[in-house]
């Protein structure tokens, strides 16, 4: 008898276990349930803990609290301009009515092919109206709130709250990739020949600006020098009028050997030759008084005579010297 009522406890027991377990459950602080009895939503649960629900009966289907990734895959959208361009696009949403979602949806999977399509609608729609430049400036978080309120707006009736739409790439489509690298080549081909235009004009502004500068300054100069040679000249010409008044001979032999070295080198040649007659020539004169010899260093008697006109070499007579030279530049 007492074996029996071990063996009854015992199964006692475990009944109450397995009750306990079916009807007892916890949820999860990063998640909210729904309790359902025969497919039909009870209860729905948000804050985490212990709950119990009727054994056997009920059961409970959880569902995430925390923001929800959703990558669609990458939509074809053609821009304001007809340009095509491949698009990818991810997504973030949490689930606020677990109960809505539930009767909409049932699980997550459903709802990915449902929301991927809507996002994918709504890029159509927005960036149909819009073109590639506008989407790579300033304008893009604009266009990316004026998708996500829209996408927020039909998901609305899922019991979701979308976050957040963004796209996280862009790409040309291969046929049309070398068209506008080619375009945009040739937009910077343009804009560079403007640019070096614009600067082979400034250049020549600088350049004529220079020479100006450049004929103003020499013509000042020169003007500067025909002054400074004027006042020169004006000094050199006072100078030798005083030194003419102060020693007239000496003056006039000076002008005297000037004249014959012009003479003897013309046009700037050594290897002309000037013939002399030693008649009434005050030049030659001064061989006999001795201021040639003198300057020289030599003596009177150093210096040979020239040819007379018959050939012959005259001497010297009474202390006079009647000489016919022959000087050589």
């Amino acid at each position: 008898m007492t074996s029996k009522k071990v063996i009854s406890l015992g199964v006692l027991a475990v009944a109450l276990i397995i009750v306990a377990s079916s009807a007892l459950f916890t949820v999860h602080q990063t998640q909210q349930a729904i309790v359902l009895q025969f497919g039909d939503p009870r209860n729905v649960i948000r804050e985490p803990g212990l709950h119990v629900k009727v054994p056997f009966v009920q059961e409970v289907v959880t569902y995430e609290k925390r923001l929800i990734d959703l990558d669609p895959p990458v939509e074809r959208v053609l821009l304001a301009n007809q340009k095509p361009l491949d698009v990818d696009s991810f997504a973030r949403y949490r689930i606020d009515n677990p109960l809505q979602f539930f009767q909409t949806v049932r699980v997550e999977e459903n709802l990915r092919a449902r929301l991927g399509s809507i996002i994918n609608s709504s890029l159509r729609s927005v960036l149909g109206s819009v073109d590639l430049a506008s989407l790579l400036s300033n304008e893009r978080a604009a266009i990316m709130e004026r998708i996500s309120k829209q996408v927020n707006k039909e998901a609305e009736r899922f019991g979701i709250n979308v976050v957040d739409v963004r796209i996280g790439r862009t790409d040309l489509p291969e046929q049309v990739q070398e068209a506008v690298y080619s375009r945009m080549r040739s937009e910077r081909q343009q804009e560079a020949a403007q640019i070096r235009a614009r600067g082979q004009e400034r250049a020549r502004e600088i350049r004529a600006n220079a020479e100006r500068q450049a004929t103003v300054i020499k013509a000042e100069a020169q003007r500067e020098s025909e002054i400074l040679r004027g006042e020169a000249e004006a000094t050199r010409t006072r100078t030798l009028s005083k030194a003419y008044g102060q020693a007239p001979e000496f003056f006039n032999f000076y002008r005297s050997l000037q004249a014959y070295e012009k003479s003897i080198n013309q046009d700037g040649s050594d290897n002309s030759y000037l013939v002399l007659s030693t008649e009434r020539n005050a030049f030659f004169r001064l061989f006999n008084q001795g201021a040639i010899t003198d300057a020289l260093g030599v003596e009177p008697g150093d210096i040979p005579d020239a040819p007379s006109q018959d050939g012959q070499v005259s001497g010297r007579e009474g202390g006079e010297t009647a000489t016919s030279s022959v000087f050589g530049g």
